[in-house]
């Protein structure tokens, strides 16, 4: 594997991140308004798959700098993670915080937000998980792929439902960044044999979408409750899809066939945006959460548009619009590059010629 980009990778992670918009998006509206639209649906079929395939593909091409010095490892690793995570926490709370002191009091804001450095914040827990991933499997590599693959596996099946974050999405993610890492050379050919059999893959994508659909929309039995994942109060009744063992089959399943679907539309004219969304999905995932929270208080408050699922996928277009369009202003005017690239203050290991995109893999 070569550290160029690979582009049906960042097609997946174009395709990953509208899903993650999306289903904040949906599901920010659905709370809005306290009804749910047809992008509920669509939310609901993604669920198995959405974070999966994001943590699979982060893990891809670990094994070509798992080697490197500490030092650099960690500086690339953890420390360019950190720099975003504190800075866009920062300009969080900096919309935030007056909301807070007005309901909870004026200490609250400050609380939260040294407490947000134990339990990550909103919708950037991903990137505070990334160098705990990282970091383990550094510390891991040494041992059997097979026994870390079935450790990690029991844990995402076990009910581990503690509230404290960085524990219950390690046990429940770890599974398939380890598996992007370890088996990255299978996830390739897999890749090279989609875009060579062409209706043989789609053949089996549309068995897996009907089987996940099922899934998804099956109800839990009564006997079978106590093993069911929790969903948050926006997302509606648990299917067959949260079961243990379900969940997992389902989750590598649907990992599985995004990079199917990313084979065989990735080089085409028309996924040229998708590729290059996926290639700064960072910066998506960094600055999303404004212009979709401006763009649901404007659509459900002013009343202009009634549909629930239209107005989801208004306000998803607008979270993922909008961060493009800051990052290409920035990259016009020249000012603001901090933003979504490191400065060179913020390295402990030599700073590359040129700073890089929060997102970009670093050798």
């Amino acid at each position: 594997m070569a550290t160029s980009r690979v582009g049906w990778v960042d097609t997946a992670k174009g395709i990953c991140i509208i899903f993650v918009v999306m289903m904040h998006s949906t599901l920010g509206v659905g709370l809005a308004l306290d009804e749910t639209g047809w992008m509920h649906d669509v939310v609901a079929f993604a669920r198995p798959f959405r974070m999966p395939d994001f943590f699979l593909i982060s893990g891809l091409f670990l094994g070509l700098v798992i080697d490197r010095p500490w030092l650099r490892y960690i500086d690339r690793k953890v420390v360019h993670f950190l720099y975003f995570y504190i800075l866009w926490l920062t300009i969080q709370f900096a919309f935030k915080a007056p909301g807070m002191a007005m309901e909870e009091g004026l200490s609250a804001p400050i609380v939260q937000y040294l407490y947000s450095f134990i339990q990550p914040f909103g919708t950037l827990w991903f990137i505070y998980m990334l160098p705990i991933f990282f970091i383990f499997t550094r510390l891991v590599k040494g041992l059997p792929v097979w026994f870390v693959l079935l450790w990690a596996a029991v844990l995402e099946m076990l009910p581990i439902h503690t509230g404290w974050m960085l524990f219950d999405e390690f046990c429940a993610r770890y599974v398939y960044f380890f598996a992007g890492y370890a088996l990255a050379s299978r996830i390739f050919v897999l890749a090279d044999w989609v875009a060579e059999h062409r209706g043989a893959s789609l053949a089996g994508l549309a068995v897996w979408a009907l089987i996940n659909a099922w899934f998804v929309s099956m109800p839990v039995p009564e006997w079978l409750a106590f093993a069911v994942q929790p969903l948050g109060p926006a997302e509606g009744e648990p299917g067959l899809a949260t079961l243990p063992l379900i969940s997992l089959v389902l989750g590598a399943a649907g990992a599985m066939a995004i990079v199917t679907v990313s084979s065989l539309v990735a080089g085409s004219r028309w996924t040229g945006w998708l590729s290059w969304l996926g290639e700064h999905s960072i910066v998506v995932y960094l600055a999303f959460f404004l212009p979709m929270a401006t763009a649901r208080v404007v659509l459900t408050k002013t009343g202009i548009i009634t549909d629930v699922g239209t107005i989801s996928l208004l306000v998803t277009i607008a979270g993922v619009v909008g961060p493009v369009v800051l990052y290409l202003l920035i990259q016009r005017i020249g000012w603001g590059r901090f933003l979504f690239e490191r400065p060179a203050w913020a390295y402990i290991d030599r700073a590359p010629a040129r700073t890089k995109l929060a997102g970009s893999p670093a050798v």
